[in-house]
Parts: C-alpha cells; structure tokens; sequence
C-alpha cells in the first residue's frame, strides 16, 4: 500500500513541499540557508556572544568559513559589512567582516573601511579583532595601519580627544601600534599625552586644558568631554546638570536614572532640554537606534525621571519604528514566545549581558505592526498558540509589548500559528513571525517542515498572500524555504531597517533573492 504522507494527493494540489535538508541547532528539521544567506543572517544579528543554542566561537569559526565559501565573493563580504554597519545597526560584525579582508580583499577594505569604522568604538573592535589572529593575520600590517592613520588625520584634536575612552585597545594603544605622525604641535602634544610621554603643556588642545584644569579643582565649569572620563569625580548638582545638556542622544537615553539621582531634573528647563533631546528626530537617526532600546530605557526609569521625560521615550519610539508598513488587508503577527526566546537578544558575556531578551523584540515587533495595523491579529506562541491575550491596538507599544512578555515560556512550534489559521479557514494577506526559527516540537509527517507544509496549504486558500520571517539569532537555517519563491521573506536583524524592508517586500518591490539581492545592490 502507498505511503499516504508520501503521495498526498490534497498537498501536491496545493503546491510543492521540497523536502527539509537540514537539522537546526534545537534538533529539529529545516532548511539550510544558502552561504550568502548565512553570513547575513550572522552579521545582521550576531554579536559574537553565546546564544541559547550557539558559543561564540561558533559563531566567529562559522562567519570566517563563510567568508572563505567559493559561493561568498570578497565583494559580497565588503556589501555585508556595510549593510550589517549603516542598515542593521551592528558593530562587532561589521569590523569582523573588514578585518577578514585585510586577507580576502585588501582592495576592498580600503574601500569601505571609513564607512564601516566610522566611530572610536568601530576602531577600537577593528583592531582588537586584527591584533587576535583570528582573520589570519598576527600584526596589523602596513596597509591597516596606514588606514587607521587616516583615521586619526581627519579627526579634530578634539574628537581624538573624546575618542580616548574605552579599553581593550585603548585609543592610546592604538597609538603606540601604528605611529601616527602629528602634523601640528597640538596633535604632537596630545598623542604624548595619551599614551603617557613628556609633553608640552602649552601646546595641549585647548579641550585638554579644560579637562586638566577641571581635574585639578581649577575650574568650576565642567568640560564638554565623554561621561565616562568625569565619572570618577566628585560633582555637585550644578555639574551634573552641565553634564546632562552637554550629553549626546545615547548617553542621554542610558543615563536617565543617574541625572534623576543627581537632582538635574530639579530644574524644569534642562528636564524639557533633555525631553526634546530624546524626541528630535534627527538625533534618533544619528543615534542609530533599536527600538527595543527606546523600551529598555522606558521600563527601566526610575519614578524620579519626570512623567514628560518618559512620554518623549514614547515619542522617540513612535519616530523609531515609523517605518512599520500599513497593509492592506489582514495581517497575522505572529511572535514566538518560547524559552528559547528569553535569551539575550544580543547572547550571552560575562558581565556584558543585555537585559533584553529576543522575547522583548518579538513582542515590541508585534505591538508595532498592531500600532499601524489595527486589525492585525497578533497570535503568540510556544509549543501551541498562546490563546487569552487581549490586546488594545490604541494602547501604546510599550503596554501592547509588556503583556506578551509576561506569557509563560515553553517548547517552540512554529507552525502552530498557520495550523491554527489553517484549521479555521483563515483568509489573509501577510502573515509574520517573529522567532529565533529553532522550532522542534512540530515534527512534520511529510518531507517538508510542518511550517513549509503549513504555509503551503495556507497559501492555496490565500494566492496572494505573503509570508515573513524576522529572526533575531545567528544561525544557519529557516522553518520555510525562499529560494525561489516570490512569496517568503527570510530576514534577519533588529533594528528598524527591517520594517522597510516588509514594506517592500509586501508591495512587491523586492526580486526573487530579496534580502540577499537588497545586500547585493550596496554601492562599494
């Protein structure tokens, strides 16, 4: 007799199910991601931490043979650091992926290395990453050095200045590995001080001086430099203040609480200062923010941060996730919940661990959608879906998002939500997950994942329908296959770039490799 899973008449009618040729990381069947794919995946969400189902030195072996693929080009590595730096918001990746062509492609990563490091941080990671080995090189050699001499030359004093804090290279490190030389007696004076040698005085930036003078008790007046490099003083209120209107955006935003206990909200003026700060637009973009951060800082202010300080969070919320499309038709949000997806969104390092989980940005995904979408239907899951959640699409993202994160964990079955839409003959447009794609409860009956077979029949009933997946960790493999297909988007990232690209996704705007063909077309 036939094997009736094997020649299923009612699904060969629906359409194809190609048959799963991978095992994801939680033991379940999936599809492999192609090697483009992958390297995407790895650089829009990696940060080169432990995941739930990851080390990090999987995924650094992972990203660096990827990036030795005969399918991945050296120009495609150049395109994906630029896309993970300026559209994913990343930075650990982005100088990962610079520093492998300093081998690959040293054309190349002299191409894009200002825009890829354009920031002390960026420089510092580059060179950490270069001087471990790991890229294939044991010194930075003469072509990086000259670029990060490059670097320092188009910088102000100033801005070298502020750029000396952080370790592990310090800026002074970096100094003392690749010998800039000073053009002006400014410059000469201010690398001498950094790394710790005879200087002259006089020919300090003036910047400098201030520092130095406010150090020393000689000036009241606190000078316009990084928080970092006055917190081990002593300040009075009035100096806290002055710190606060001098603070850029993401310094604002992660200081809130410490300008509350330093009575700088006392004064009402510099509390609608910092209100406004938070709100401008501008300084949103220029900040590259994640909206989950805009929640973080939220939920995490203490009831001395003003009422109208936290509204502007919301403010900046709305201004962070504008790209969000408006659908027509009916649309199914579909976060996952499980425990898989309490992780760090951002892994796992000892003494570095973020305090958002993937479930976070799962469910502000969803409460976003349901903000613009008002009749979408938001279906959350674990090993079943997740009935009971009543959420009011008028109540800001920030409420929509605290209830769906308050839902018990467990297994994760991603075809749960289209089983259940299947099962009550569900007309819909788009329908989108949010998931780490580690689905292992659904064991499918047929050669596809339950997902794939799901989606299939869903897809028969609704022609036009389309199907997203956002996935918020760095692996290797998909529930549902898009290769080929007009109608799966795999995505991977968590910044605001992905709502964008659903938009053009839903309108028909991307071709049949979406998110790799989008990576493809970065100008070098």
């Amino acid at each position: 007799m036939a094997n009736k899973n094997l020649f299923n008449t009612v699904l060969a009618k629906m359409g194809f199910v190609p048959k799963a040729d991978a095992i994801n990381e939680a033991g379940g069947v999936a599809y492999a991601l192609s090697p483009k794919a992958q390297l995407a995946q790895f650089a829009a969400t990696g940060c080169l931490n432990s995941t739930y189902y990851a080390s990090a030195d999987e995924q650094l072996n992972t990203v660096l043979t990827l990036c030795t693929s005969p399918d991945v080009s050296p120009e495609f590595i150049a395109r994906v650091a630029l896309y993970a730096r300026d559209k994913a918001h990343m930075k650990d990746m982005p100088a990962l992926l610079v520093a492998s062509l300093s081998t690959l492609g040293p054309g190349l990563m002299a191409e894009v290395f200002d825009r890829v490091i354009d920031s002390p941080k960026m420089l510092r990671n580059f060179v950490q990453i270069m001087r471990s080995g790991v890229t294939g090189r044991k010194s930075l050699g003469s072509l990086p050095k000259r670029l990060i001499q490059q670097w320092l030359d188009r910088r102000s004093d100033d801005q070298v200045f502020r750029a000396s804090v952080g370790n592990n290279p310090s800026l002074a490190d970096v100094i003392r590995m690749v010998h800039p030389k000073p053009a002006t007696a400014a410059r000469a004076a201010l690398y001498a001080y950094l790394i710790g040698r005879s200087y002259n005085a006089a020919d300090l930036p003036e910047l400098v001086k201030q520092f130095e003078a406010f150090k020393a008790g000689e000036s009241k007046t606190v000078p316009d430099v990084p928080f970092q490099l006055l917190t081990s003083l002593e300040l009075n209120t009035e100096q806290w203040t002055q710190i606060a209107r001098n603070a850029p955006w993401q310094m604002t935003r992660m200081n809130l609480n410490t300008f509350a206990r330093h009575g700088v909200f006392n004064d009402n003026v510099v509390g609608k200062e910092i209100a406004n700060r938070l709100r401008s637009e501008d300084q949103i973009s220029r900040a590259r923010v994640f909206p989950y951060q805009l929640m973080v800082a939220f939920t995490q202010a203490d009831k001395e941060v003003p009422g109208f300080v936290r509204d502007a969070l919301q403010d900046a919320m709305e201004i962070a996730t504008r790209n969000v499309p408006a659908i027509t038709g009916q649309i199914f949000i579909c976060p996952d919940v499980s425990s898989s997806m309490h992780s760090a969104v951002t892994g796992h390092r000892q003494g570095a661990t973020s305090a958002v989980r993937c479930v976070d940005v799962a469910a502000l995904v969803a409460a976003c959608f349901l903000r613009v979408n008002r009749d979408a239907e938001v279906i959350p899951f674990t090993e079943t879906v997740v009935t009971g959640l009543v959420l009011n699409p008028r109540d800001s993202v920030m409420t929509n998002a605290k209830k769906m994160t308050e839902i018990p964990p467990g297994g994760t079955n991603c075809s749960a939500p289209l089983a259940m839409l299947n099962s009550r003959k569900a007309k819909g447009d788009l329908v989108v997950y949010v998931s780490d794609n580690e689905s292992w409860v659904d064991r499918s009956a047929n050669r596809g994942t339950a997902m794939m077979t799901e989606w299939v029949t869903f897809k028969h009933r609704n022609p036009t329908a389309k199907l997203v997946c956002i996935d918020l960790q760095p692996y290797k493999t998909t529930q549902v296959v898009d290769t080929g297909r007009d109608d799966v988007l795999n995505i991977g990232g968590f910044s605001d770039h992905v709502f964008q690209l659903i938009a053009e996704f839903a309108n028909g705007a991307l071709g049949n490799d979406h998110w790799v063909e989008v990576i493809e077309k970065v100008s070098i």
